[in-house]
C-alpha cells in the first residue's frame, strides 16, 4: 500500500470518529483484570505514585462544572474567557478535538447565534459554522440583511463530538457555564438558537424543536441580569436534509427581521 492511500483511509477513519485501535489478537474485556499483590507501605501517610495519578487525572463531570463555573465567573473580558476554555480540560471531547472553536463574527453586533457543536470542517478550522450547514446559514442571514459582520456565533460546545453523534447532557452542563458567560460578555440584543440542542440546553426544556420554533422566548444568563429576547430556528444541517422545512425557516428569519426593524 501507498503512503497516500494509507494517509486517505487514516483521514476517513477520523472523520468516522474512529478513535479507538483494535487489536488483532480477540480480548475478553468481561475476564477480571488480575490484580498485582501492593507492596507493603510503612508510611501510611504517603499514597502510591500510582494512585497519585489516577486521582489527578480523573474528574467527575461535578467537579468539571465546578472548575467551569469558576473560570467562567473569573473571565471578565472575550479574551479571557477565550483562554479560559481553551486551557479548559475538564471535557472529555477536548481529547479528540483538532481545535477548540470559540466564535465567529462580529462581537460587537445585537444578534448572537448559538448553535450546537462544531463539525467536521469545524474541527478542521477552529471556526463555528464554516462547513456545508455554515454556508447555508450565511446566505439565510444575508436573505434578511445580516451578513455574518453583523451578528456573532458560537456553540453550546466547544469541541467536536467524535463522528457528530449527539451531545450528552455531561457534556452540555459541563461547557454550559462557559456559554452562559459568553452571552452575557456580549448582550446581545437578541439571541437566536440554532437547532433543537442548543434551544433545548439553554432553555431548560424537553419540548422539540418542531414546537419550540415560530415563538419569542425570554432568556438570562446567571452572569448578566437582564432577559434577552431568544428565537429558536432549525439548524441549517436539518434543513440540508429536509428542504421542505425552509418554507418555515423563512418565516422564522422574517420574525426575527421584524423584531430587529420593530
Amino acid at each position: 500500500m501507498r503512503p497516500e492511500e494509507a494517509r486517505s483511509i487514516l483521514e476517513w477513519y477520523i472523520e468516522a470518529g474512529v478513535d479507538e485501535c483494535i487489536e488483532n489478537t480477540p480480548q475478553n474485556r468481561f475476564a477480571p483484570t488480575p490484580v498485582a499483590p501492593e507492596p507493603v507501605n510503612t508510611s501510611p501517610s504517603t499514597p502510591p505514585a500510582d494512585r497519585v495519578v489516577s486521582m489527578t487525572l480523573t474528574a467527575s463531570p461535578s467537579a468539571a462544572i465546578v472548575k467551569a463555573k469558576e473560570l467562567a465567573e473569573a473571565a471578565n473580558s472575550l479574551d479571557e474567557l477565550r483562554k479560559a476554555v481553551e486551557a479548559f480540560d475538564g471535557c472529555t471531547l477536548k481529547k479528540t478535538a483538532t481545535h477548540t472553536v470559540f466564535a465567529d463574527g462580529n462581537p460587537e453586533a445585537e444578534v448572537m447565534l448559538v448553535g450546537e457543536a462544531p463539525g467536521a470542517e469545524e474541527d478542521r478550522q477552529g471556526i463555528p459554522f464554516c462547513g456545508a450547514s455554515g454556508q447555508l446559514l450565511d446566505k439565510m442571514f444575508e436573505a434578511i440583511d445580516l451578513p455574518r459582520s453583523k451578528f456573532y456565533i458560537s456553540n453550546t460546545l466547544f469541541w467536536r463530538p467524535p463522528g457528530n453523534r449527539q451531545p450528552t447532557p455531561e457534556e452540555l452542563a459541563i461547557c454550559r457555564p462557559f456559554v452562559e458567560k459568553h452571552i452575557a460578555l456580549i448582550k446581545p440584543k437578541i439571541l437566536v438558537l440554532v437547532g433543537g440542542t442548543a434551544a433545548k440546553s439553554l432553555l431548560e426544556t424537553s419540548t422539540g424543536i418542531t414546537r419550540l420554533r415560530g415563538k419569542q422566548y425570554s432568556y438570562r444568563s446567571p452572569y448578566h441580569d437582564a432577559d434577552i429576547p431568544t428565537f429558536v430556528i432549525f439548524h441549517p444541517s436539518y434543513l440540508l436534509r429536509q428542504p421542505a422545512q425552509k418554507r418555515l425557516a423563512w418565516q422564522d428569519l422574517q420574525e426575527i427581521e421584524a423584531f430587529l426593524n420593530h
